[in-house]
């Protein structure tokens, strides 16, 4: 007597589909996905708030370390770049010229810090709520806007008392800080997505992030210093100028600083980095939506 033979082992992928399962946490279209991210907006905008109150809530001072912080690192530098170093010669108002780089260096550079551990750092939030998970590096870019805005009233303030007066190039201000804001968020979803898998991502970031700081044009003159003094080609100050945090930085300058002149390019380069960085960061961040949190 035969023995009936068993059926062949199916996967369990095709045992889903067989009988109609589909995964609970799918990624969604991404024209879907963009529309669940703004339902999600008022959690985006409560979250970024909580995370800046709670942040000095332990402090004596309080939220008066959002001004603090820059400022002190502002003098710091200001000793050892401008004073020490010598790198305040040739360029007038050079209080202002340092502050503005920065500001607005420091606000990249810290939306991307936070967006790299945006996923790593809140996986029991991810793994116990279904949200759309770029909720989380946007957050962080508007927390840090948030604390920006308080850092570019001190700034205005201190370039007024430096000499220079209030113009209408300053109602520019909002829209260079748009656009950069568009780029952070593209960076820092980028960052997020990378930070979810590269464990040592962020033992990287902090020699990254120097070395953009350095090639940023925040304490010099990036064509007095790449061209005039180093005699390199002119191609490599243009390449500095090209640099996202560089050409934020010397559009801001030219608003703020009546004698600052920065080549036309960098306004160019403003707008085309950010919307190729948040199309781009949004897109390359959705592909992995459905992986965040495992493992």
């Amino acid at each position: 007597m035969s023995q009936v033979e068993d059926p062949a082992p199916q996967s369990l992928a095709d045992l889903a589909r067989r009988h109609g399962l589909k995964p609970a946490i799918a990624r969604p279209r991404f024209g879907l996905y963009l529309r669940q991210l703004w339902q999600r907006r008022h959690f985006v905008l409560t979250y970024a708030t909580s995370r800046n109150v709670s942040k000095y809530s332990g402090s004596a001072l309080g939220q008066l370390w959002q001004v603090i912080t820059p400022l002190l690192n502002a003098a710091i530098y200001y000793v050892m770049f401008g004073l020490i170093l010598g790198g305040s010669k040739n360029i007038p108002n050079y209080p202002a010229f340092l502050l503005t780089g920065m500001f607005v260096f420091t606000y990249t550079q810290r939306t991307v810090t936070a967006g790299a551990k945006s996923i790593s750092g809140n996986l029991s939030l991810i793994r116990a709520l279904h949200f759309p998970r770029a909720s989380l590096p946007l957050a962080y870019t508007i927390q840090e806007l948030q604390q920006l805005v308080i850092s570019m009233g001190v700034l205005l303030v201190i370039v007024v008392l430096t000499g220079e007066p209030p113009t209408l190039f300053w109602l520019m201000i909002p829209l260079v800080l748009l656009l950069q804001s568009m780029f952070n968020i593209g960076a820092g979803l980028v960052l997020a997505r990378l930070g979810a898998s590269l464990r040592d991502l962020n033992q990287l970031l902090p020699f990254i992030m120097r070395t953009w700081l350095y090639a940023s044009g925040v304490f010099f003159a990036i064509h007095d210093k790449v061209v005039n003094s180093a005699g390199l080609p002119e191609w490599v100050a243009t390449a500095m100028y090209l640099n996202p945090a560089a050409s934020y930085i010397e559009w801001m300058r030219d608003i703020l600083i009546g004698s600052h002149t920065p080549p036309q390019l960098v306004w160019v380069s403003c707008l085309v980095w950010a919307l190729v960085a948040l199309v781009a960061g949004s897109w390359y961040f959705w592909r992995a939506e459905d992986r965040y949190g495992r493992g």
